[in-house]
């Protein structure tokens, strides 16, 4: 039998079931609205997906989006969702040549374990006491700046008020983050580290004077009030599982297969126009929170594209038989990838590699991390895989612009991957080829997508994991009341391309849920 077609009206459309659009249709329809999700794909979650990537093998990989920081513990509670989260003992590991031996940096595992890591690669406590100064000032400001994501913006004065530290405002949100850095920090690992979160996702250099890094940066140390990044149980499909039932269970309508090719508006009641494989329908609604990214709003609506994103990362997934022995044996693997494992991350190669992508080049030396999530969380692990002592490890590569794949995406891709793992390797003891699990039809368990995959694969513009530029978290002109508004009164942007979007945060659809709430 035919999936039956949607009915005509709703109080709300929802366009896109990514995590950011069911949350909007969990919370509407917990509300008593009438809402429809529609969704082009054949399952809902978006970027934030579970999936078995590996032919004949169990194991489910947060396969785009992996790690939980900006979620609010208030829409798990709001919504009521079966989630959790599991914390990691160790932040990250750095390894390093110096003086010719092997070496590292080990953050986490208590305090006395990370002064005395400290000690042993800068020689001294400054750098250690250094690094307690810097991150106390950020836990103090994502203490004050967090709870307001999900509030009517501030505005740019309110928020200052709100964080009460003049020096930490000019450190995040006047000067380059480079500036702060390089004030505080006089190991080049160090400071390497420290600048790795204004990076992620955004191709930009520690002095870009548009500050991109910064809005980048303040994300990554703000989520949850702590700046922690926690492993989802189950996986990231988990998190957007629970955000469907949810949504489900209080009425809302599920349509898969169908995209939206259209959307009419008049202010006050709006008609979406959608595709299946084989017709073409019409809905309308009162309001329509799009889910998508700000250039596929402006193809739905008619309306002026904004300036084209681009996306800066390469993701690799992979399946280990075992985690490979370091060359570093002062620091047991399990500790070592069980955090985020930085390679080829120094201050000055991050320069280096921004550079040379900068002038068209691949890195030479490919800045990344990793982590294992089921060194955290087992439970992505079938019986099986779990029984023979494979894990997963999950690769993000920093300075890889779209650009420089646009000649032959798989050839680059390829020759990214080499080398990547090249700089990985110059740190084990033994090659991580020799650690891969293989498929059911004996190839070897990795993939890897680069900006180019991710828009094709996603429709994220450019391969941007935030659909465009991360945007400061206070009003701007134009931005209106929750940072989601548009110019059609009744349809609004749910997506990670809302002011306060970017990362895994469901922020952006509760306050488009909270917009018509508030105007019904």
């Amino acid at each position: 039998m035919p999936p039956r077609e949607p009915s005509r009206t709703y109080d709300a459309v929802i366009v896109g079931g990514g995590h950011n659009g069911l949350v909007a249709a969990a919370y509407l329809a917990r509300a008593g609205r009438s809402v429809l999700v529609l969704e082009r794909l054949d399952h809902t979650g978006g970027a934030a997906v579970s999936t078995r990537p590996f032919a004949g093998v169990d194991a489910r990989l947060s396969r785009y989006s992996y790690l939980v920081s900006l979620l609010p513990r208030k829409i798990v509670r709001d919504l009521g969702l079966n989630f959790r989260v599991r914390g990691r003992t160790i932040s990250s590991y750095t390894p390093v040549e110096r003086a010719g031996r092997p070496a590292g940096l080990l953050v986490g595992g208590g305090e006395r374990r990370t002064r005395e890591a400290f000690a042993r690669l800068t020689g001294g406590t400054r750098e250690y006491e250094a690094w307690q100064r810097f991150y106390g000032m950020t836990g103090r400001v994502a203490q004050r700046v967090f709870p307001t994501l999900t509030e009517p913006l501030p505005t740019r004065e309110e928020l200052r008020r709100r964080v009460d530290d003049e020096a930490a405002w000019r450190a995040l949100f006047e000067e380059p983050i480079g500036v702060a850095i390089e004030e505080n920090f006089d190991d080049d690992l160090v400071r390497g580290v420290v600048l790795t979160d204004a990076l992620i996702g955004t191709f930009a250099d520690a002095h870009d004077a548009s500050l991109a890094q910064n809005r980048c940066f303040l994300y990554h140390v703000i989520g949850g009030g702590t700046g922690t990044w926690d492993v989802p149980v189950g996986g990231m499909g988990a998190l957007t599982d629970a955000l469907a039932t949810a949504a489900r269970e209080a009425g809302a309508v599920f349509a898969t297969g169908h995209e939206a090719v259209r959307i009419d508006t008049d202010g006050r009641s709006a008609e979406v126009t959608y595709r299946t494989a084989d017709a073409e329908g019409t809905v309308t609604a009162a309001h329509v929170l799009v889910g998508a990214s700000p250039q596929e709003l402006a193809a739905l609506t008619g309306d002026p594209a904004p300036a084209p994103a681009e996306g800066a990362q390469l993701k690799v997934n992979m399946l280990l038989k075992r985690l490979p022995r370091l060359r570093d044996t002062d620091v047991d693997p399990r500790e070592a990838f069980a955090g985020t494992f930085h390679i080829a991350e120094g201050y000055e190669q991050l320069a280096t590699a921004h550079a040379q992508a900068s002038s068209g080049e691949l890195p030479a030396a490919p800045p990344s991390e990793i982590y294992c999530h089921s060194l955290t969380d087992p439970s992505i692990l079938g019986p099986e895989p779990a029984d023979r002592g494979y894990q997963t490890l999950t690769l993000f590569g920093l300075h890889t612009p779209a650009r420089l794949f646009t000649r032959d995406n798989d050839a680059v891709r390829d020759e990214l991957l080499k080398s990547t793992l090249a700089q990985l390797d110059a740190h084990l003891a033994e090659p991580l080829a020799d650690c891969l699990a293989v498929d059911a039809d004996g190839r070897p368990c990795i993939e890897a997508k680069t900006p180019l995959d991710l828009e094709h694969d996603l429709r994220l513009p450019g391969g941007n994991i935030f659909h465009r530029a991360l945007t400061w978290p206070y009003a701007q002109e134009d931005t209106g009341r929750w940072g989601v508004e548009t110019r059609h009164a009744n349809v609004l942007l749910c997506g990670a391309g809302a002011v306060r979007g970017g990362g895994v945060s469901g922020v952006p659809g509760h306050n488009a849920a909270m917009a018509v709430l508030e105007r019904d």
